[in-house]
Protein backbone atom coordinates (compact mmCIF):
# COMPACT_ATOMS: atom_id res chain seq x y z
CA UNK A 1 0.00 0.00 0.00
CA UNK A 2 0.97 3.71 -0.74
CA UNK A 3 2.72 5.54 2.59
CA UNK A 4 1.66 8.72 3.91
CA UNK A 5 4.45 10.79 4.19
CA UNK A 6 3.86 14.02 3.06
CA UNK A 7 2.90 16.63 4.67
CA UNK A 8 1.64 20.59 3.95
CA UNK A 9 5.05 21.84 2.69
CA UNK A 10 5.44 18.98 0.66
CA UNK A 11 1.79 19.71 -0.97
CA UNK A 12 2.40 23.10 -1.40
CA UNK A 13 5.45 22.90 -3.33
CA UNK A 14 3.82 19.78 -5.64
CA UNK A 15 1.15 22.60 -6.22
CA UNK A 16 3.49 25.66 -7.26
CA UNK A 17 6.31 22.79 -9.05
CA UNK A 18 4.20 21.42 -10.83
CA UNK A 19 1.99 25.01 -12.51
CA UNK A 20 5.65 26.69 -12.82
CA UNK A 21 7.34 25.82 -16.04
CA UNK A 22 8.42 27.42 -18.79
CA UNK A 23 4.97 29.13 -19.46
CA UNK A 24 5.31 32.23 -17.68
CA UNK A 25 8.52 33.43 -19.44
CA UNK A 26 6.86 33.04 -23.06
CA UNK A 27 2.89 33.26 -23.04
CA UNK A 28 2.64 37.10 -21.85
CA UNK A 29 3.52 38.02 -25.65
CA UNK A 30 0.99 36.19 -27.10
CA UNK A 31 -1.43 38.06 -24.17
CA UNK A 32 -0.01 41.12 -25.10
CA UNK A 33 -0.78 40.83 -29.01
CA UNK A 34 -4.42 39.53 -28.24
CA UNK A 35 -5.83 42.28 -25.74
CA UNK A 36 -3.51 45.28 -26.78
CA UNK A 37 -3.43 46.90 -23.48
CA UNK A 38 -0.62 46.67 -19.93
CA UNK A 39 -4.42 46.68 -18.19
CA UNK A 40 -6.01 43.49 -20.16
CA UNK A 41 -2.63 41.68 -20.04
CA UNK A 42 -2.77 41.93 -16.23
CA UNK A 43 -6.01 41.14 -16.05
CA UNK A 44 -5.81 38.00 -18.13
CA UNK A 45 -3.29 36.70 -15.57
CA UNK A 46 -5.89 38.06 -12.26
CA UNK A 47 -8.82 36.30 -13.67
CA UNK A 48 -6.91 32.92 -14.65
CA UNK A 49 -5.45 33.27 -10.76
CA UNK A 50 -9.08 33.65 -9.52
CA UNK A 51 -10.66 30.83 -11.25
CA UNK A 52 -7.94 28.89 -10.82
CA UNK A 53 -8.22 29.66 -6.78
CA UNK A 54 -12.10 28.78 -6.88
CA UNK A 55 -11.35 25.82 -8.41
CA UNK A 56 -8.26 24.28 -6.16
CA UNK A 57 -10.30 25.55 -2.86
CA UNK A 58 -13.60 23.74 -4.51
CA UNK A 59 -11.31 20.31 -4.91
CA UNK A 60 -10.73 20.30 -1.17
CA UNK A 61 -13.99 19.15 -0.45
CA UNK A 62 -13.94 16.51 -2.81
CA UNK A 63 -10.23 15.26 -2.02
CA UNK A 64 -11.35 15.23 2.09
CA UNK A 65 -14.02 12.87 0.83
CA UNK A 66 -12.07 10.63 -0.86
CA UNK A 67 -8.00 10.64 0.33
CA UNK A 68 -6.74 8.01 -1.92
CA UNK A 69 -4.76 7.66 -4.66
CA UNK A 70 -6.75 8.80 -8.25
CA UNK A 71 -7.30 12.38 -7.33
CA UNK A 72 -9.43 13.62 -10.36
CA UNK A 73 -10.46 10.30 -11.83
CA UNK A 74 -11.62 9.01 -8.42
CA UNK A 75 -14.10 12.02 -8.11
CA UNK A 76 -15.17 11.88 -11.42
CA UNK A 77 -16.01 8.74 -10.99
CA UNK A 78 -17.58 8.59 -7.70
CA UNK A 79 -20.05 11.58 -9.15
CA UNK A 80 -20.84 10.54 -12.75
CA UNK A 81 -19.84 6.95 -13.05
CA UNK A 82 -17.09 5.31 -14.63
CA UNK A 83 -17.17 6.80 -18.20
CA UNK A 84 -16.76 10.46 -17.07
CA UNK A 85 -14.13 9.58 -15.13
CA UNK A 86 -12.30 7.30 -17.98
CA UNK A 87 -12.75 9.91 -20.44
CA UNK A 88 -10.47 12.01 -18.25
CA UNK A 89 -8.17 10.00 -17.11
CA UNK A 90 -7.73 8.94 -21.21
CA UNK A 91 -6.68 12.62 -22.39
CA UNK A 92 -5.12 12.72 -19.01
CA UNK A 93 -2.49 9.86 -20.14
CA UNK A 94 -2.93 10.73 -24.11
CA UNK A 95 -2.65 14.49 -23.85
CA UNK A 96 -2.59 16.19 -20.91
CA UNK A 97 -0.23 14.57 -18.90
CA UNK A 98 2.89 13.26 -20.93
CA UNK A 99 1.90 15.97 -23.79
CA UNK A 100 2.73 18.63 -20.91
CA UNK A 101 5.78 16.47 -19.89
CA UNK A 102 6.47 16.18 -23.57
CA UNK A 103 6.56 20.09 -24.01
CA UNK A 104 8.38 20.85 -20.68
CA UNK A 105 11.18 18.25 -21.75
CA UNK A 106 11.54 19.84 -24.70
CA UNK A 107 11.53 23.37 -22.97
CA UNK A 108 14.21 22.34 -20.69
CA UNK A 109 16.35 21.14 -23.77
CA UNK A 110 16.12 24.01 -25.90
CA UNK A 111 16.88 26.56 -22.95
CA UNK A 112 20.17 23.92 -22.50
CA UNK A 113 21.29 24.30 -25.36
CA UNK A 114 21.79 28.37 -24.91
CA UNK A 115 24.63 26.76 -22.73
CA UNK A 116 25.58 23.91 -24.51
CA UNK A 117 24.71 24.44 -28.36
CA UNK A 118 25.33 20.94 -28.94
CA UNK A 119 21.70 20.55 -27.51
CA UNK A 120 20.12 22.71 -30.26
CA UNK A 121 17.19 21.44 -32.04
CA UNK A 122 18.80 22.40 -35.15
CA UNK A 123 21.48 19.53 -34.56
CA UNK A 124 19.73 16.61 -36.09
CA UNK A 125 21.30 13.26 -35.17
CA UNK A 126 19.37 11.11 -37.71
CA UNK A 127 16.39 11.33 -40.11
CA UNK A 128 13.92 8.74 -41.15
CA UNK A 129 14.09 7.92 -45.01
CA UNK A 130 10.70 6.59 -45.53
CA UNK A 131 11.63 5.59 -49.38
CA UNK A 132 14.37 3.20 -47.35
CA UNK A 133 12.94 2.30 -44.24
CA UNK A 134 16.43 2.97 -42.26
CA UNK A 135 17.70 5.90 -40.27
CA UNK A 136 19.61 7.44 -42.27
CA UNK A 137 22.48 10.44 -40.66
CA UNK A 138 21.57 12.80 -43.61
CA UNK A 139 18.44 11.77 -45.48
CA UNK A 140 15.09 11.63 -44.77
CA UNK A 141 12.21 13.81 -43.35
CA UNK A 142 11.46 12.84 -39.75
CA UNK A 143 14.37 14.57 -37.58
CA UNK A 144 15.81 13.13 -34.57
CA UNK A 145 17.72 16.10 -32.70
CA UNK A 146 19.59 16.35 -29.99
CA UNK A 147 17.24 18.23 -28.54
CA UNK A 148 15.09 15.28 -28.97
CA UNK A 149 17.40 12.71 -27.03
CA UNK A 150 18.26 15.39 -24.06
CA UNK A 151 14.76 15.62 -23.43
CA UNK A 152 13.68 11.80 -23.53
CA UNK A 153 17.22 11.34 -21.33
CA UNK A 154 15.74 14.00 -18.82
CA UNK A 155 12.28 11.89 -18.87
CA UNK A 156 13.71 8.78 -18.31
CA UNK A 157 16.06 10.30 -15.59
CA UNK A 158 13.18 11.82 -13.45
CA UNK A 159 11.26 8.27 -14.31
CA UNK A 160 14.43 6.29 -12.54
CA UNK A 161 14.13 8.72 -9.86
CA UNK A 162 10.54 8.84 -8.79
CA UNK A 163 10.45 4.74 -9.29
CA UNK A 164 13.12 4.55 -6.00
CA UNK A 165 9.71 5.94 -3.70
CA UNK A 166 8.10 9.03 -3.27
CA UNK A 167 10.37 10.63 -0.66
CA UNK A 168 13.58 10.94 -3.06
CA UNK A 169 10.53 12.33 -5.63
CA UNK A 170 9.63 15.00 -2.75
CA UNK A 171 13.16 15.57 -2.27
CA UNK A 172 14.01 16.64 -6.12
CA UNK A 173 10.21 18.93 -5.86
CA UNK A 174 11.00 20.59 -2.54
CA UNK A 175 14.71 21.52 -4.05
CA UNK A 176 13.79 22.40 -7.32
CA UNK A 177 10.43 24.21 -6.47
CA UNK A 178 12.16 26.39 -3.60
CA UNK A 179 15.34 27.52 -6.06
CA UNK A 180 12.96 28.31 -8.50
CA UNK A 181 10.54 30.79 -6.24
CA UNK A 182 13.45 32.55 -5.46
CA UNK A 183 14.53 33.16 -8.24
CA UNK A 184 11.56 34.23 -9.74
CA UNK A 185 10.84 36.70 -7.22
CA UNK A 186 14.46 37.74 -7.37
CA UNK A 187 13.63 38.46 -11.46
CA UNK A 188 10.16 40.44 -10.38
CA UNK A 189 11.69 42.38 -7.15
CA UNK A 190 14.54 43.63 -9.62
CA UNK A 191 12.98 44.16 -12.63
CA UNK A 192 10.15 46.00 -10.99
CA UNK A 193 13.25 48.44 -8.89
CA UNK A 194 15.59 48.84 -12.35
CA UNK A 195 12.56 49.43 -14.77
CA UNK A 196 10.29 51.68 -12.07
CA UNK A 197 10.04 55.29 -14.17
CA UNK A 198 12.09 54.11 -17.08
CA UNK A 199 10.89 55.27 -20.55
CA UNK A 200 9.03 52.09 -21.19
CA UNK A 201 7.61 51.67 -17.70
CA UNK A 202 6.09 55.28 -18.23
CA UNK A 203 4.85 54.53 -21.82
CA UNK A 204 2.74 51.56 -20.38
CA UNK A 205 1.85 53.81 -17.44
CA UNK A 206 0.08 55.95 -20.23
CA UNK A 207 -0.98 53.65 -22.33
CA UNK A 208 -2.32 51.67 -19.69
CA UNK A 209 -6.08 51.06 -20.71
CA UNK A 210 -5.77 51.82 -24.12
CA UNK A 211 -7.16 49.04 -25.81
CA UNK A 212 -10.75 48.86 -25.51
CA UNK A 213 -12.41 44.82 -23.66
CA UNK A 214 -13.08 42.52 -26.54
CA UNK A 215 -15.16 39.27 -25.37
CA UNK A 216 -13.02 36.94 -27.75
CA UNK A 217 -9.35 38.46 -27.47
CA UNK A 218 -9.81 38.57 -23.82
CA UNK A 219 -10.55 35.02 -23.56
CA UNK A 220 -8.59 33.99 -26.38
CA UNK A 221 -5.79 35.28 -24.58
CA UNK A 222 -6.83 33.56 -21.72
CA UNK A 223 -5.34 30.08 -23.52
CA UNK A 224 -1.62 30.88 -22.54
CA UNK A 225 -2.22 31.83 -19.16
CA UNK A 226 -4.56 29.01 -18.09
CA UNK A 227 -1.94 26.36 -19.59
CA UNK A 228 0.82 28.26 -17.48
CA UNK A 229 -1.55 27.85 -14.31
CA UNK A 230 -2.15 24.48 -15.10
CA UNK A 231 -1.41 21.28 -13.17
CA UNK A 232 -2.67 22.49 -9.89
CA UNK A 233 -5.01 19.28 -9.63
CA UNK A 234 -1.74 16.93 -9.85
CA UNK A 235 -1.76 16.87 -5.73
CA UNK A 236 -4.65 15.35 -5.88
CA UNK A 237 -2.78 12.10 -7.85
CA UNK A 238 -1.17 11.49 -4.89
CA UNK A 239 -3.73 11.60 -1.80
CA UNK A 240 -2.93 8.66 -0.75
CA UNK A 241 0.31 9.33 -0.37
CA UNK A 242 -0.23 12.77 1.72
CA UNK A 243 -0.42 12.63 5.64
CA UNK A 244 -3.70 14.23 6.96
CA UNK A 245 -5.27 14.56 3.56
CA UNK A 246 -8.04 16.11 4.30
CA UNK A 247 -6.50 19.35 5.74
CA UNK A 248 -2.98 19.14 3.89
CA UNK A 249 -4.87 18.81 0.22
CA UNK A 250 -6.58 21.56 0.80
CA UNK A 251 -3.89 23.98 2.75
CA UNK A 252 -1.69 22.79 -0.12
CA UNK A 253 -3.85 23.32 -2.93
CA UNK A 254 -4.37 27.02 -1.52
CA UNK A 255 -1.30 28.08 -0.56
CA UNK A 256 0.29 27.02 -3.96
CA UNK A 257 -2.24 28.61 -6.27
CA UNK A 258 -1.72 31.51 -4.40
CA UNK A 259 2.21 31.97 -4.39
CA UNK A 260 1.72 31.11 -8.33
CA UNK A 261 -0.34 33.55 -8.82
CA UNK A 262 1.27 36.87 -7.00
CA UNK A 263 4.55 35.70 -8.28
CA UNK A 264 2.55 35.72 -11.74
CA UNK A 265 1.45 38.86 -11.20
CA UNK A 266 4.67 39.97 -10.04
CA UNK A 267 7.12 38.81 -12.80
CA UNK A 268 4.52 40.48 -15.06
CA UNK A 269 4.62 43.69 -13.54
CA UNK A 270 8.35 43.26 -13.54
CA UNK A 271 8.44 42.67 -17.75
CA UNK A 272 5.98 45.83 -18.42
CA UNK A 273 8.72 47.86 -15.87
CA UNK A 274 10.67 46.99 -18.29
CA UNK A 275 9.59 46.56 -21.71
CA UNK A 276 6.58 48.44 -23.40
CA UNK A 277 3.49 46.05 -24.09
CA UNK A 278 3.29 47.11 -27.83
CA UNK A 279 6.51 47.37 -30.17
CA UNK A 280 7.24 46.75 -33.66
CA UNK A 281 7.77 43.11 -35.01
CA UNK A 282 10.75 44.17 -37.31
CA UNK A 283 12.60 46.71 -33.93
CA UNK A 284 16.41 46.74 -33.69
CA UNK A 285 16.32 46.49 -30.01
CA UNK A 286 14.48 44.03 -27.43
CA UNK A 287 12.71 47.44 -26.42
CA UNK A 288 11.74 48.76 -29.95
CA UNK A 289 10.28 45.05 -29.79
CA UNK A 290 8.36 45.31 -27.08
CA UNK A 291 6.64 42.45 -25.34
CA UNK A 292 4.25 41.96 -27.97
CA UNK A 293 6.76 41.18 -30.93
CA UNK A 294 9.46 39.59 -28.92
CA UNK A 295 11.68 37.43 -30.25
CA UNK A 296 10.32 33.81 -30.23
CA UNK A 297 7.74 35.20 -27.74
CA UNK A 298 10.85 34.65 -25.00
CA UNK A 299 9.80 37.66 -22.56
CA UNK A 300 12.09 36.23 -20.31
CA UNK A 301 14.81 36.38 -21.82
CA UNK A 302 14.27 39.89 -23.25
CA UNK A 303 13.59 41.10 -19.76
CA UNK A 304 16.66 39.71 -18.86
CA UNK A 305 18.87 41.02 -21.61
CA UNK A 306 17.30 44.49 -20.10
CA UNK A 307 18.42 43.81 -17.02
CA UNK A 308 21.39 41.64 -17.61
CA UNK A 309 23.07 42.62 -20.97
CA UNK A 310 24.18 39.70 -22.99
CA UNK A 311 24.55 37.58 -19.80
CA UNK A 312 20.82 38.24 -19.23
CA UNK A 313 20.06 35.20 -21.85
CA UNK A 314 22.30 32.98 -20.51
CA UNK A 315 20.62 33.83 -16.97
CA UNK A 316 17.51 33.20 -18.21
CA UNK A 317 18.19 29.79 -19.99
CA UNK A 318 19.37 28.28 -16.46
CA UNK A 319 16.24 30.07 -14.57
CA UNK A 320 14.17 28.12 -17.20
CA UNK A 321 16.08 24.88 -16.96
CA UNK A 322 15.66 24.63 -13.21
CA UNK A 323 12.24 25.28 -13.82
CA UNK A 324 11.14 22.87 -16.07
CA UNK A 325 13.37 19.93 -14.60
CA UNK A 326 11.26 20.71 -11.32
CA UNK A 327 8.29 21.19 -12.83
CA UNK A 328 8.65 17.62 -14.98
CA UNK A 329 9.73 16.23 -11.64
CA UNK A 330 6.28 17.05 -10.07
CA UNK A 331 4.16 15.92 -13.13
CA UNK A 332 6.03 12.68 -13.08
CA UNK A 333 5.30 11.82 -9.51
CA UNK A 334 1.58 12.41 -9.96
CA UNK A 335 0.15 10.90 -12.73
CA UNK A 336 1.04 7.68 -12.70
CA UNK A 337 -1.17 7.51 -9.76
CA UNK A 338 -4.02 8.26 -11.67
CA UNK A 339 -3.12 5.39 -13.65
CA UNK A 340 -2.67 3.07 -10.95
CA UNK A 341 -6.53 3.41 -9.69
CA UNK A 342 -7.67 3.74 -13.31
CA UNK A 343 -5.61 0.47 -13.54
CA UNK A 344 -7.26 -1.01 -10.27
CA UNK A 345 -10.80 -0.66 -11.87
CA UNK A 346 -9.51 -2.56 -14.72
CA UNK A 347 -9.46 0.56 -17.42
CA UNK A 348 -5.75 0.24 -17.81
CA UNK A 349 -2.80 -1.34 -18.57
CA UNK A 350 -2.61 -4.25 -15.44
CA UNK A 351 1.11 -3.18 -14.61
CA UNK A 352 0.01 0.15 -13.97
CA UNK A 353 -1.90 -0.82 -10.86
CA UNK A 354 1.26 -2.69 -9.32
CA UNK A 355 3.63 -0.78 -6.34
CA UNK A 356 7.03 -1.68 -6.42
CA UNK A 357 9.17 -2.60 -3.68
CA UNK A 358 9.39 1.07 -2.59
CA UNK A 359 5.38 1.36 -2.94
CA UNK A 360 5.13 3.74 -5.71
CA UNK A 361 3.65 2.65 -8.98
CA UNK A 362 6.61 1.59 -11.25
CA UNK A 363 5.23 0.03 -14.52
CA UNK A 364 2.62 3.11 -14.44
CA UNK A 365 5.30 5.70 -14.54
CA UNK A 366 7.74 3.83 -17.22
CA UNK A 367 4.59 3.41 -19.31
CA UNK A 368 4.02 7.18 -18.91
CA UNK A 369 7.84 7.96 -19.65
CA UNK A 370 7.25 6.05 -22.81
CA UNK A 371 4.26 7.86 -24.16
CA UNK A 372 5.43 11.07 -22.86
CA UNK A 373 8.92 10.24 -25.37
CA UNK A 374 6.89 9.24 -27.93
CA UNK A 375 5.78 12.68 -27.87
CA UNK A 376 8.91 14.02 -27.93
CA UNK A 377 9.93 12.67 -31.30
CA UNK A 378 6.44 13.62 -32.28
CA UNK A 379 6.58 16.83 -32.59
CA UNK A 380 2.84 17.59 -32.09
CA UNK A 381 2.66 17.55 -28.40
CA UNK A 382 2.51 21.83 -28.65
CA UNK A 383 -0.69 21.66 -31.34
CA UNK A 384 -2.01 18.48 -28.94
CA UNK A 385 -1.72 20.70 -25.75
CA UNK A 386 -3.57 23.71 -27.54
CA UNK A 387 -6.00 21.59 -28.54
CA UNK A 388 -6.87 20.52 -24.80
CA UNK A 389 -6.70 23.50 -23.15
CA UNK A 390 -10.36 23.21 -23.85
CA UNK A 391 -11.23 19.68 -22.48
CA UNK A 392 -9.46 20.77 -19.35
CA UNK A 393 -11.49 23.37 -18.12
CA UNK A 394 -14.88 21.26 -19.25
CA UNK A 395 -12.99 18.58 -16.91
CA UNK A 396 -12.77 21.10 -13.80
CA UNK A 397 -15.93 22.64 -14.27
CA UNK A 398 -17.66 18.86 -14.60
CA UNK A 399 -15.30 18.14 -11.36
CA UNK A 400 -16.71 20.64 -9.72
CA UNK A 401 -20.14 20.29 -10.52
CA UNK A 402 -19.35 16.90 -9.03
CA UNK A 403 -19.38 18.65 -5.62
CA UNK A 404 -23.36 19.44 -6.20
CA UNK A 405 -24.05 16.06 -7.34
CA UNK A 406 -22.65 14.25 -4.33
CA UNK A 407 -24.19 17.16 -2.03
CA UNK A 408 -27.32 14.77 -2.78
CA UNK A 409 -26.42 11.53 -3.44
CA UNK A 410 -24.12 11.04 -0.67
CA UNK A 411 -25.51 13.72 1.73
CA UNK A 412 -24.02 12.07 4.76
CA UNK A 413 -20.70 11.37 3.54
CA UNK A 414 -17.88 12.70 5.52
CA UNK A 415 -17.02 16.09 4.67
CA UNK A 416 -14.14 17.37 6.59
CA UNK A 417 -13.54 20.30 4.77
CA UNK A 418 -16.23 22.02 2.48
CA UNK A 419 -15.65 23.97 -0.31
CA UNK A 420 -15.42 27.72 0.42
CA UNK A 421 -18.29 29.73 -0.67
CA UNK A 422 -20.56 26.77 -1.58
CA UNK A 423 -22.78 27.18 -3.68
CA UNK A 424 -22.07 30.31 -5.05
CA UNK A 425 -18.22 30.67 -6.03
CA UNK A 426 -18.21 27.10 -7.45
CA UNK A 427 -21.24 27.83 -9.17
CA UNK A 428 -19.40 30.97 -10.44
CA UNK A 429 -16.77 29.08 -11.97
CA UNK A 430 -18.64 26.30 -13.35
CA UNK A 431 -20.49 29.34 -15.31
CA UNK A 432 -17.01 30.99 -16.22
CA UNK A 433 -15.61 28.00 -17.17
CA UNK A 434 -18.01 27.27 -19.79
CA UNK A 435 -18.50 30.87 -20.73
CA UNK A 436 -15.10 30.55 -21.69
CA UNK A 437 -15.21 27.30 -23.78
CA UNK A 438 -18.35 28.74 -25.63
CA UNK A 439 -16.35 31.82 -26.66
CA UNK A 440 -13.63 29.58 -27.72
CA UNK A 441 -15.57 27.35 -29.75
CA UNK A 442 -16.49 30.57 -31.89
CA UNK A 443 -13.26 32.29 -31.56
CA UNK A 444 -10.50 29.66 -31.78
CA UNK A 445 -12.55 26.59 -33.17
CA UNK A 446 -9.42 24.72 -35.00
CA UNK A 447 -7.97 24.39 -31.22
CA UNK A 448 -11.72 23.40 -29.59
CA UNK A 449 -13.01 20.60 -31.59
CA UNK A 450 -9.80 18.65 -31.88
CA UNK A 451 -9.83 19.00 -28.48
CA UNK A 452 -13.17 16.87 -28.46
CA UNK A 453 -12.17 14.51 -30.65
CA UNK A 454 -9.25 13.77 -28.44
CA UNK A 455 -11.77 13.35 -25.54
CA UNK A 456 -14.13 11.68 -27.78
CA UNK A 457 -11.71 8.75 -29.17
CA UNK A 458 -11.75 8.06 -25.32
CA UNK A 459 -15.34 5.99 -26.13
CA UNK A 460 -14.32 3.23 -27.89
CA UNK A 461 -11.11 2.70 -26.20
CA UNK A 462 -13.51 2.45 -22.85
CA UNK A 463 -15.51 -0.31 -24.17
CA UNK A 464 -12.65 -2.17 -25.19
CA UNK A 465 -11.39 -1.91 -21.37
CA UNK A 466 -14.64 -2.42 -20.46
CA UNK A 467 -15.25 -5.70 -22.48
CA UNK A 468 -11.87 -7.02 -21.97
CA UNK A 469 -13.02 -6.48 -17.74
Amino acid sequence: MFKRSLGTFDATMIVAGSMIGSGIFIVSADIARNVESPFLLLMVWVVTGVLTLIAALSYGELAGMMPHAGGQYVYLREAFGPLPGFLYGWTLFAVIQTGTIAAVAMAFAKFTSVLIPFFSDKNIIFTWHPALGTWHPALGTWHVTAAHILAILSILLLTALNARGVRLGRFIQNIFTSTKVVAVVALAIIGIVVGWGSTSFTVNVQSFNSASFVLTAFVAAMVGSVFSSDAWNNITFIAGEVKEPHKTIPRGLAFGVIIVTVLYLAVNVSYMALLPVHGVSDGATVIERGISNVTNDRVGTAAAEVLFGGAGAVIMAVLIMISTFGCNNGLILSGARAYWAMSRDKLFFKGAGDLNKNDVPGKGLWIQAAWASALCLSGSYSDLLDYVVFAVLIFYALTIGGIFRLRITKPHADRPYRAFGYPWLPLLYIILAVTICIVLLVAKPNYTWPGLMIVALGLPVYYFWKRRK
